[in-house]
Protein backbone atom coordinates (compact mmCIF):
# COMPACT_ATOMS: atom_id res chain seq x y z
CA UNK A 1 0.00 0.00 0.00
CA UNK A 2 1.55 3.31 -0.76
CA UNK A 3 1.92 5.62 1.45
CA UNK A 4 0.08 9.40 0.88
CA UNK A 5 2.67 12.67 0.60
CA UNK A 6 1.52 13.42 4.05
CA UNK A 7 2.53 10.67 5.68
CA UNK A 8 6.26 10.69 3.33
CA UNK A 9 6.45 14.14 5.40
CA UNK A 10 5.49 13.17 8.16
CA UNK A 11 7.94 10.65 9.09
CA UNK A 12 10.37 12.64 7.16
CA UNK A 13 10.13 15.55 9.92
CA UNK A 14 10.34 13.22 12.80
CA UNK A 15 13.66 11.85 11.19
CA UNK A 16 14.99 15.15 10.69
CA UNK A 17 15.24 14.56 6.95
CA UNK A 18 14.64 17.69 4.30
CA UNK A 19 12.20 17.11 1.70
CA UNK A 20 12.95 18.80 -1.29
CA UNK A 21 11.05 21.56 -1.26
CA UNK A 22 11.97 22.56 1.99
CA UNK A 23 15.67 22.22 1.00
CA UNK A 24 14.60 24.54 -1.92
CA UNK A 25 12.83 26.92 0.51
CA UNK A 26 15.89 27.05 2.33
CA UNK A 27 17.85 27.86 -0.33
CA UNK A 28 15.70 30.29 -1.85
CA UNK A 29 16.01 32.35 1.53
CA UNK A 30 19.41 32.35 2.12
CA UNK A 31 19.90 33.69 -1.39
CA UNK A 32 17.55 36.48 -0.70
CA UNK A 33 19.57 37.47 2.62
CA UNK A 34 22.49 37.31 0.88
CA UNK A 35 20.60 39.55 -1.61
CA UNK A 36 19.38 41.94 1.07
CA UNK A 37 22.76 42.43 2.40
CA UNK A 38 24.48 43.15 -0.71
CA UNK A 39 22.00 46.14 -1.51
CA UNK A 40 21.80 47.32 2.10
CA UNK A 41 25.41 47.39 3.42
CA UNK A 42 26.24 50.16 0.29
CA UNK A 43 22.74 51.91 0.97
CA UNK A 44 24.12 52.06 4.32
CA UNK A 45 27.56 53.64 3.82
CA UNK A 46 26.20 56.02 1.51
CA UNK A 47 23.82 57.02 4.63
CA UNK A 48 26.75 57.08 6.66
CA UNK A 49 29.39 59.13 5.26
CA UNK A 50 26.76 61.39 3.79
CA UNK A 51 25.84 62.22 7.29
CA UNK A 52 29.90 62.34 8.15
CA UNK A 53 32.20 65.25 8.58
CA UNK A 54 35.68 64.21 6.93
CA UNK A 55 37.06 64.57 10.28
CA UNK A 56 35.67 61.72 10.90
CA UNK A 57 36.64 59.59 8.39
CA UNK A 58 39.54 57.91 9.08
CA UNK A 59 41.70 54.82 7.00
CA UNK A 60 40.23 51.70 9.64
CA UNK A 61 37.40 50.18 8.67
CA UNK A 62 35.79 51.05 12.09
CA UNK A 63 35.84 55.18 11.06
CA UNK A 64 34.28 54.59 8.12
CA UNK A 65 31.49 51.98 9.43
CA UNK A 66 30.49 53.71 12.63
CA UNK A 67 27.64 55.63 13.18
CA UNK A 68 28.65 59.94 12.32
CA UNK A 69 29.49 61.78 16.05
CA UNK A 70 26.85 64.58 15.27
CA UNK A 71 24.12 63.98 12.67
CA UNK A 72 24.21 67.09 10.20
CA UNK A 73 22.23 68.25 7.46
CA UNK A 74 25.23 70.71 6.22
CA UNK A 75 27.03 67.97 3.76
CA UNK A 76 23.59 68.29 2.05
CA UNK A 77 23.03 72.35 2.32
CA UNK A 78 26.77 72.22 0.67
CA UNK A 79 26.12 69.83 -1.79
CA UNK A 80 23.02 71.63 -3.56
CA UNK A 81 25.27 74.64 -3.80
CA UNK A 82 28.17 72.97 -5.22
CA UNK A 83 25.99 71.25 -7.70
CA UNK A 84 23.09 74.13 -7.94
CA UNK A 85 20.82 71.29 -7.22
CA UNK A 86 17.74 73.00 -7.96
CA UNK A 87 18.44 73.94 -11.76
CA UNK A 88 20.25 70.70 -12.54
CA UNK A 89 16.65 69.02 -10.79
CA UNK A 90 15.03 71.37 -12.97
CA UNK A 91 17.10 69.92 -16.28
CA UNK A 92 17.06 65.99 -15.37
CA UNK A 93 13.55 66.42 -14.66
CA UNK A 94 12.47 68.15 -18.28
CA UNK A 95 14.53 65.49 -19.82
CA UNK A 96 13.09 62.57 -18.16
CA UNK A 97 9.73 63.64 -18.04
CA UNK A 98 10.09 64.74 -22.07
CA UNK A 99 11.77 61.37 -23.16
CA UNK A 100 8.99 59.59 -21.03
CA UNK A 101 6.43 61.30 -22.42
CA UNK A 102 7.67 60.80 -25.77
CA UNK A 103 8.91 56.71 -25.81
CA UNK A 104 4.85 55.76 -24.66
CA UNK A 105 3.23 57.78 -26.99
CA UNK A 106 5.89 56.77 -30.13
CA UNK A 107 6.53 53.42 -28.76
CA UNK A 108 3.75 52.29 -28.49
CA UNK A 109 2.58 53.28 -31.76
CA UNK A 110 5.36 51.66 -32.88
CA UNK A 111 4.76 48.29 -31.16
CA UNK A 112 0.78 48.66 -32.07
CA UNK A 113 1.37 48.15 -35.73
CA UNK A 114 4.65 45.79 -36.13
CA UNK A 115 2.79 43.65 -33.07
CA UNK A 116 -0.55 43.17 -35.09
CA UNK A 117 1.57 42.84 -38.54
CA UNK A 118 4.81 40.65 -37.73
CA UNK A 119 3.26 37.43 -37.85
CA UNK A 120 0.66 38.49 -41.18
CA UNK A 121 3.39 40.11 -43.18
CA UNK A 122 7.44 39.13 -43.48
CA UNK A 123 8.09 42.43 -44.10
CA UNK A 124 7.02 44.37 -40.53
CA UNK A 125 8.66 41.34 -39.23
CA UNK A 126 11.86 42.22 -40.56
CA UNK A 127 11.58 45.67 -39.60
CA UNK A 128 10.31 44.39 -36.17
CA UNK A 129 13.69 42.54 -36.27
CA UNK A 130 15.76 45.49 -37.35
CA UNK A 131 14.26 47.46 -34.70
CA UNK A 132 14.65 45.27 -32.01
CA UNK A 133 18.60 44.41 -33.27
CA UNK A 134 19.22 47.92 -32.02
CA UNK A 135 19.81 46.45 -28.39
CA UNK A 136 22.85 45.13 -29.68
CA UNK A 137 24.86 48.51 -30.65
CA UNK A 138 26.88 49.90 -28.54
CA UNK A 139 26.63 53.62 -27.44
CA UNK A 140 30.64 53.91 -27.55
CA UNK A 141 30.16 53.22 -31.32
CA UNK A 142 27.30 56.18 -31.89
CA UNK A 143 29.22 58.42 -29.61
CA UNK A 144 31.41 60.79 -32.24
CA UNK A 145 28.95 60.76 -35.30
CA UNK A 146 26.23 61.69 -32.77
CA UNK A 147 28.11 64.46 -30.95
CA UNK A 148 29.14 65.98 -34.67
CA UNK A 149 25.61 65.79 -36.44
CA UNK A 150 23.33 66.79 -32.97
CA UNK A 151 26.24 69.83 -33.55
CA UNK A 152 25.57 70.60 -36.75
CA UNK A 153 22.07 69.90 -36.42
CA UNK A 154 21.56 72.72 -33.58
CA UNK A 155 20.64 69.93 -30.95
CA UNK A 156 23.58 69.99 -28.59
CA UNK A 157 21.04 70.81 -26.02
CA UNK A 158 18.65 69.05 -23.60
CA UNK A 159 16.04 69.28 -26.55
CA UNK A 160 19.02 66.86 -28.51
CA UNK A 161 19.11 64.96 -25.79
CA UNK A 162 15.63 64.10 -25.69
CA UNK A 163 15.35 62.72 -29.01
CA UNK A 164 18.49 60.34 -28.46
CA UNK A 165 17.08 59.20 -25.73
CA UNK A 166 13.60 58.57 -27.49
CA UNK A 167 15.52 56.86 -30.07
CA UNK A 168 18.05 54.67 -27.94
CA UNK A 169 15.37 53.23 -25.97
CA UNK A 170 12.92 52.73 -29.51
CA UNK A 171 14.40 49.03 -29.98
CA UNK A 172 13.62 47.48 -25.95
CA UNK A 173 10.12 49.84 -25.94
CA UNK A 174 9.03 48.35 -29.05
CA UNK A 175 9.56 44.78 -28.37
CA UNK A 176 8.15 45.04 -24.73
CA UNK A 177 4.81 46.91 -26.54
CA UNK A 178 4.67 44.09 -28.98
CA UNK A 179 4.97 41.22 -26.69
CA UNK A 180 2.51 42.99 -24.15
CA UNK A 181 0.17 42.81 -27.00
CA UNK A 182 -0.23 38.92 -26.93
CA UNK A 183 -2.48 39.29 -24.28
CA UNK A 184 -5.20 41.63 -25.67
CA UNK A 185 -7.51 39.66 -27.35
CA UNK A 186 -8.16 40.51 -31.16
CA UNK A 187 -11.90 40.58 -30.27
CA UNK A 188 -11.88 44.07 -28.75
CA UNK A 189 -10.60 45.49 -32.38
CA UNK A 190 -12.89 43.42 -34.31
CA UNK A 191 -16.00 44.89 -31.79
CA UNK A 192 -14.86 48.28 -32.36
CA UNK A 193 -14.53 47.89 -36.06
CA UNK A 194 -17.74 46.51 -36.80
CA UNK A 195 -19.12 49.84 -34.63
CA UNK A 196 -17.33 51.86 -37.38
CA UNK A 197 -14.82 52.77 -35.34
CA UNK A 198 -11.17 53.80 -37.26
CA UNK A 199 -8.22 51.73 -36.68
CA UNK A 200 -6.84 55.39 -35.31
CA UNK A 201 -9.40 55.43 -33.07
CA UNK A 202 -9.67 52.08 -31.42
CA UNK A 203 -6.01 52.43 -30.58
CA UNK A 204 -6.90 55.26 -28.86
CA UNK A 205 -9.91 54.29 -27.03
CA UNK A 206 -9.56 50.61 -26.74
CA UNK A 207 -5.63 49.56 -26.75
CA UNK A 208 -3.98 52.65 -25.33
CA UNK A 209 -5.73 52.40 -22.31
CA UNK A 210 -5.69 48.90 -21.89
CA UNK A 211 -1.32 48.90 -21.84
CA UNK A 212 -1.16 50.39 -18.57
CA UNK A 213 1.01 48.30 -17.03
CA UNK A 214 3.25 47.98 -20.04
CA UNK A 215 2.74 52.21 -20.30
CA UNK A 216 4.29 52.41 -16.15
CA UNK A 217 6.98 49.71 -17.14
CA UNK A 218 8.25 51.60 -20.32
CA UNK A 219 8.26 54.51 -17.91
CA UNK A 220 10.24 53.49 -14.83
CA UNK A 221 12.98 51.55 -17.23
CA UNK A 222 13.09 54.41 -19.36
CA UNK A 223 13.56 56.79 -16.44
CA UNK A 224 15.73 55.16 -14.74
CA UNK A 225 18.58 54.87 -17.82
CA UNK A 226 17.84 58.63 -18.58
CA UNK A 227 17.73 59.68 -14.74
CA UNK A 228 21.25 58.04 -14.47
CA UNK A 229 22.79 58.60 -17.67
CA UNK A 230 26.56 60.73 -17.48
CA UNK A 231 27.38 59.99 -20.89
CA UNK A 232 24.70 60.98 -23.20
CA UNK A 233 24.61 64.60 -21.50
CA UNK A 234 28.59 64.68 -21.07
CA UNK A 235 29.20 64.54 -24.73
CA UNK A 236 26.10 65.90 -26.27
CA UNK A 237 25.09 69.14 -24.03
CA UNK A 238 27.49 72.42 -24.15
CA UNK A 239 27.56 75.66 -22.03
CA UNK A 240 26.58 75.62 -18.77
CA UNK A 241 23.66 72.67 -19.09
CA UNK A 242 23.80 70.56 -16.29
CA UNK A 243 22.17 67.22 -14.93
CA UNK A 244 22.45 65.78 -11.35
CA UNK A 245 24.85 62.96 -12.30
CA UNK A 246 26.75 65.73 -14.60
CA UNK A 247 26.36 67.93 -11.83
CA UNK A 248 27.88 65.34 -9.27
CA UNK A 249 31.15 65.27 -11.60
CA UNK A 250 32.11 68.70 -9.53
CA UNK A 251 33.14 66.72 -6.27
CA UNK A 252 35.94 64.71 -8.58
CA UNK A 253 39.10 66.34 -8.83
CA UNK A 254 42.69 65.14 -10.12
CA UNK A 255 43.79 65.37 -6.39
CA UNK A 256 41.19 63.31 -5.21
CA UNK A 257 37.27 63.12 -3.82
CA UNK A 258 34.84 64.63 -1.83
CA UNK A 259 32.89 61.61 -0.41
CA UNK A 260 31.09 63.77 1.89
CA UNK A 261 29.33 65.55 -0.15
CA UNK A 262 29.38 63.37 -2.92
CA UNK A 263 27.20 60.44 -1.30
CA UNK A 264 25.03 63.30 -0.37
CA UNK A 265 24.25 64.62 -3.31
CA UNK A 266 23.71 60.96 -4.59
CA UNK A 267 21.07 60.72 -1.77
CA UNK A 268 19.25 64.30 -2.95
CA UNK A 269 19.39 62.68 -6.63
CA UNK A 270 18.01 59.06 -5.70
CA UNK A 271 15.00 60.30 -3.66
CA UNK A 272 13.14 61.87 -7.13
CA UNK A 273 13.61 58.50 -9.10
CA UNK A 274 12.94 56.19 -6.07
CA UNK A 275 9.65 58.29 -5.39
CA UNK A 276 8.70 57.57 -8.59
CA UNK A 277 9.71 53.79 -9.03
CA UNK A 278 7.30 53.47 -5.79
CA UNK A 279 4.53 54.85 -7.33
CA UNK A 280 4.49 52.73 -10.50
CA UNK A 281 6.40 49.20 -8.70
CA UNK A 282 3.29 47.30 -8.95
CA UNK A 283 2.72 47.61 -12.31
CA UNK A 284 6.41 46.81 -13.17
CA UNK A 285 6.76 43.39 -12.64
CA UNK A 286 3.28 42.21 -14.55
CA UNK A 287 4.45 44.41 -17.60
CA UNK A 288 8.02 43.03 -17.82
CA UNK A 289 6.50 39.30 -17.98
CA UNK A 290 3.83 40.08 -20.46
CA UNK A 291 5.54 42.16 -22.22
CA UNK A 292 8.11 39.63 -22.36
CA UNK A 293 5.68 36.93 -24.35
CA UNK A 294 6.60 36.22 -28.11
Amino acid sequence: MKKSQRQIRKEYKEKGIKTGKERYNIGVTILLILGLVTILFPLYMTVMIAFKQPSEMTNDIHGILSLPQHWSLSNFKEAMEVTDFWHSLGNSLFITLATIALSIVIHSLIGYVLGRSKKKNRIYNGIYLYLVSGMFVPFAILMMPLVKQTAKMGLANMIGVVLLYTVFYLPMNTMLYAGYLNNLPLELEEAACVDGATTWTTYWKIIFPNMKPMHATVAILTALGTWNDVMTPLVIMSGDQNTLPLAQLNFQTQFGTNYNLAFASYLLALLPILIFYIICQKHIISGVANGAVK
